[in-house]
């Protein structure tokens, strides 16, 4: 298989070479781990652009074969005259799980493309498993006490609430990679599988269950729920009347309620399909969830801070208000969904019957929002933490970040942001960067999430590599967080890689639409930081111009958090691995240099310096390890010689192993006589094929140096272990 994706790669770039002139009309390429395109930029001025309709472009850049077919989902124009067309990729005619691609344009002008494609070589398209017996599977997995259609009030509420009228669940066939098998072999390759929506009541959870249509097996799971702070596992009249409400947390709000059979109800239908507040009375059934009333439509302290703490509800109302408002005025977003969708909002939820060793939560399951009371805490109903739960449906109906490792704590990451962002729209008084300060205490903190035990760099301080809490997302989100809160306010200091760093302020509300353009345009499924980076870069361009301050201080921000260079600075592409639980590199050694490393997918070596000569041949040594058993690598190592922040150009790559090798590779790396300076080296090792040098790859790792070339005029000839100094300047040497 991996022979097969080498040759395409040749031919996808022969491709494309040949039909742009050595690729002319494509300023900004960045490719996936198999080698794809996961962005690619245009270059729209000299008289150089891209018109090809989308289907045309995308079926030329993914080189899509006969099985092969994207059809388009969604279409959109933004405020900047910017046409968004959303495609799915479909296999056989078999919906390919987070297969998504955009195609953005202006003026019928082809500005970019992103997304993610899933390359399939072979694959059964016909489930040898029933739907019935890959269900149990499912079931098997999740092992709940008692699911929601056991509950025949459940399954009434479900009726007229979800879109299959059941909480049962229907199997759908689609491919999805294998993402939770130990078998490195099978790790990451599609198969046909089952998709349930899988809604368990006690414990609680929900979650998209993939089951292997062949085998059984589960090979993915994704989260539906999305919990708040968890690091563990309508009928009726609708007449509309403006009130007031002494609200819990934040004083006394105008509201919108209800006049219903001669009283009032937190139902507002004057935004979009609706805001609806429920009593869930300390229970767990959502049929039964009954409606807050007031004779009057005041709604005050002497009424409703009572025992049951039921003006948590007016906040709960309010917030849902003020998130709708913010969307809606600020990026013409029409409920979270862009439809007008109805927020409902439950509150006094018993999360303890559910499951939940306290009542400390919130969460948004796919359709709704539900507040527990607190146990410790008081009602999670405050306005950052209820827009950051409507956040997450924003994500859901956007970019969709797949909940878990870094995608699922961006996931949570936007969330946060809208949450400060909204809590800022609508009560600029309050402490904006600290999510939960109404409830006396700090949940998290966008300012410094190092006070809450999140990383305020990537990579470092208390960033977090288990697999707990679906790979940390509710830990590693502080990454987003802080770039967000940076880029608002500015902030000048050294984060944990000893990198300095200076960012002015552009202020929240351009901080809030670049942050909103990245996840609402570019951002797919399985998206990373780097990816983060790249698109919001993009984003501050659309909005604000190439080189721009916005740009600048978006890019430097990115900076102070660990990812990518600062603005201005080389910004060499992103090289590494994806799992070094089974090999790494464990020595590089060139002439004298030797350095020894231990377990890691990349490492950065460039505060180490490696001094070569000019002119010279240098004996190399690199050595691999492993975990258990042994395996084929590949190595390369490249030089950026002309210091240009890339090393595609000619000769930059110095040293070719030329074939696989389970033990330490030798050869000879001649040095070009013109070399001076300082610049960057790059050593890679990948598994089982030869790699190139911007590819992130399964299994290897990848490590950067710093090189400075000494004059050849300045240091004598000497004998190399391998043989005798040589002048042949720039050749590549390629050994077994």
């Amino acid at each position: 298989m991996k022979k097969i994706k080498l040759k395409f790669l040749f031919i996808l770039s022969t491709l494309i070479l040949l039909s742009f002139g050595v690729n002319a009309q494509v300023e900004k390429e960045v490719l996936s781990v198999d080698g794809f395109p996961t962005f690619v930029k245009f270059n729209t001025t000299n008289n150089v652009k891209y018109e090809k309709d989308a289907t045309n472009v995308l079926k030329e850049f993914l080189n899509l074969g006969t099985n092969d077919e994207y059809k388009i989902i969604n279409e959109g124009t933004d405020a900047l005259g910017v046409n968004h067309q959303k495609f799915q990729q479909y296999y056989k005619n078999i919906k390919v799980e987070y297969g998504t691609y955009s195609v953005h344009s202006k003026n019928g002008i082809i500005n970019s493309i992103n997304g993610e494609f899933v390359n399939i070589l072979q694959i059964k398209t016909k489930p040898v498993l029933s739907e019935k017996s890959a269900l149990q599977s499912a079931l098997n997995y999740i092992d709940a006490e008692k699911y929601m259609w056991e509950s025949k009030s459940n399954e009434a509420f479900a009726k007229d609430n979800e879109p299959n009228g059941t909480f049962y669940p229907k199997g759908e066939l689609v491919i999805v990679k294998n993402y939770l098998t130990d078998n490195k072999e099978e790790k990451y390759l599609p198969r046909l599988a089952y998709k349930f929506n899988i809604y368990a009541q006690k414990p609680l959870s929900r979650d998209f269950v993939y089951v292997d249509a062949e085998n059984g097996k589960i090979l993915h799971v994704n989260a539906i729920i999305k919990h708040f702070n968890d690091k563990k596992k309508n009928n009726g009249e609708k007449a509309v009347s403006n009130g007031t409400a002494d609200t819990r947390y934040s004083g006394t709000r105008n509201i919108v309620g209800d006049s219903f059979n001669g009283s009032y109800r937190l139902r507002d239908y004057s935004r979009g399909n609706g805001m609806e507040t429920y009593n869930m009375q300390n229970g767990t059934d959502y049929n039964s969830a009954v409606d807050f009333t007031d004779n009057n439509n005041n709604w005050t302290s002497a009424e409703f801070n009572n025992a049951a703490k039921d003006n948590a509800a007016l906040d709960a109302h309010w917030a849902a208000e003020m998130t709708f408002d913010y969307f809606l005025q600020t990026f013409n977003r029409n409920s979270f969904d862009n439809n007008g969708a109805a927020i409902k909002s439950y509150v006094h939820f018993n999360l303890v019957a559910y499951g939940y060793p306290n009542n400390d939560n919130a969460f948004w399951d796919g359709t709704r929002m539900t507040y527990g009371d607190g146990t410790s805490l008081d009602p999670l109903t405050t306005i950052d933490i209820a827009a950051h739960e409507i956040g997450h449906a924003v994500c859901t109906y956007t970019a969709n970040l797949t909940y878990s490792n870094e995608s699922g704590a961006m996931n949570e990451g936007f969330s946060d942001i809208w949450g400060a962002t909204v809590e800022y729209f609508a009560a600029p008084e309050k402490n904006t960067w600290v999510l939960g300060e109404d409830l006396g205490t700090t949940v998290r903190s966008l300012e410094n999430p190092n006070v809450a035990s999140q990383p305020d760099t990537y990579g470092g301080t208390y960033w977090y590599t288990g697999t707990q809490d679906n790979g940390g997302v509710h830990t590693n989100s502080g990454v987003l967080n802080h770039w967000y809160y940076i880029l608002s306010v500015g902030k000048t200091g050294t984060n944990d890689n000893g990198n300095s760093f200076n960012v002015s302020a552009i202020g929240i509300s351009k901080a809030a639409a670049i942050a909103y353009r990245t996840e609402s345009v570019y951002l797919t499924a399985n998206s990373q930081y780097a990816d983060a980076r790249t698109y919001s870069i993009q984003s501050a361009e659309d909005l604000y111009g190439v080189g721009s301050n916005e740009v600048i201080q978006t890019t430097n921000a990115w900076y102070a958090v660990g990812v990518g260079n600062a603005y201005g600075q080389l910004n060499y592409c992103t090289s590494k691995g994806n799992d070094a639980s089974y090999e790494w590199i464990s020595n590089v050694t060139i002439g004298s240099f030797s350095n020894n490393s231990g377990s890691a997918v990349y490492t950065d070596f460039t505060g180490t310096t490696v001094d070569l000569s000019a002119g010279q041949s240098y004996s190399v040594s690199l050595t691999p390890s492993f975990s258990g058993s042994t395996y084929n690598e590949y190595f390369k190592i490249w030089i950026d010689y002309n210091a240009d922040g890339d090393f595609s150009d000619a000769n930059e790559l110095v040293f070719d192993a030329g074939a696989l090798s389970s033990t330490t590779v030798t050869g000879n790396m001649n040095i070009t006589g013109g070399a001076t300076g300082t610049t960057r080296m790059r050593v890679s090792m990948k598994y089982n094929g030869a790699q190139t040098e911007c590819e992130t790859f399964s299994y290897g790792e990848v490590e950067d140096y710093t090189v400075n070339f000494i004059s050849a005029s300045n240091v004598a000839p000497t004998a190399n272990a391998n043989g005798p100094y040589s002048g042949t300047a720039g050749q590549t040497v390629s050994f077994s």
